[in-house]
């Protein structure tokens, strides 16, 4: 029983590292430009697929392939997709902030919301004319052996999923608390029209947080792929749980974000792990209690508005 537990713990963790920075993403943008990214669970399904293509490509593959065969991409291609990634998911997120979030910003109404969701169907629906609805398998860049110790079997991608997480909580916050970007990032969170009377290009941090939040949004898509099979259906779940983690940690909070999405996994694995059926019933039973009691997440901070 105990190597049962610890194993759902290290899988808990490793898928809630995805869930961690699909909900920092979610975070990046709201703190920033008090929007969100409706399609984030597009993105996250984009991120799977333009990696798996990358590769193709480098394996001498049409991008439309669907199986991979006996081909095993190298560490040097799964870097340069990763790159690739990264590159043309945050590439996505500028254009999905020019033409369906800045327009709206700003004005009566939520428009953004609708712009935000019709984004997300027309990539999902670019996706399916390309590769069409079935999974695919991808291979892990540490391959497909199981690691044992103390009684427990994990996958390398499980920890490499886990450990980037990680990484990038550590950076994220650094940045933010130790560098010019970061204090710009603040200031224009705290009050944009003050930020740019300061002289700082409200307008550029806009999009980098929109371009930051879709990349790590392709990040979990690409990291999750050799695990649950790449599948333009896959980030539906995985943005709605993301959300749920954000709303968990406290929206305003990145590190409660973070935080938030780790909980969510090991919660999540742990039910699993005593009845699969009541997984799902129980993490969103889960948001709605704490909500219930903290309406602003667990490290979230109530909003103050000066009049």
């Amino acid at each position: 029983m105990t190597e049962a537990l610890l194993q759902a713990a290290i899988s808990g963790l490793a898928v809630g590292g995805a869930y961690a920075l699909v909900a920092l993403g979610f975070s990046i943008t709201f703190t920033t430009t008090k929007t969100l990214n409706f399609s984030q669970g597009q993105f996250v399904s984009a991120g799977a697929f333009v990696g798996m293509s990358a590769l193709f490509l480098l394996l001498g593959k049409p991008v439309g392939s669907t199986t991979f065969g006996d081909a095993v991409p190298g560490a040097t291609a799964q870097l340069l997709a990763l790159v690739a990634t990264l590159g043309i998911m945050g590439l996505l997120g500028w254009v999905l902030y020019a033409i369906g979030v800045r327009p709206f910003a700003g004005r009566p109404g939520m428009g953004w919301v609708i712009s935000t969701l019709g984004f997300g169907v027309v990539l999902q629906s670019i996706g399916l004319a390309i590769w069409g609805p079935k999974p695919v398998v991808v291979p892990a860049p540490m391959g497909e052996s199981v690691i044992h110790f103390f009684g427990a079997g994990v996958r390398p991608q499980e920890l490499l999923t886990l450990a980037v997480a990680v990484f990038i909580m550590i950076v994220f916050d650094l940045v933010m608390n130790r560098t010019m970007v970061g204090k710009a990032m603040r200031a224009v969170a705290a009050n944009g029209s003050v930020a740019k009377l300061m002289g700082i290009n409200t307008n550029a941090v806009m999009i980098g947080a929109y371009v930051a939040s879709s990349a790590l949004a392709g990040l979990s898509g690409f990291l999750l792929a050799p695990i649950a099979q790449a599948s333009l259906f896959m980030g539906v779940i995985v943005g709605l749980k993301g959300f749920s983690a954000a709303m968990i940690g406290g929206l305003n909070n990145p590190r409660g974000c973070v935080i938030g999405g780790f909980v969510l996994g090991v919660f999540e694995s742990m039910v699993n792990l005593w009845q699969a059926q009541w997984r799902e019933v129980s993490v969103f039973a889960l948001v709605i209690l704490v909500l219930a009691f903290w309406p602003t997440g667990l490290f979230g901070s109530k909003a103050v508005e000066k009049v």
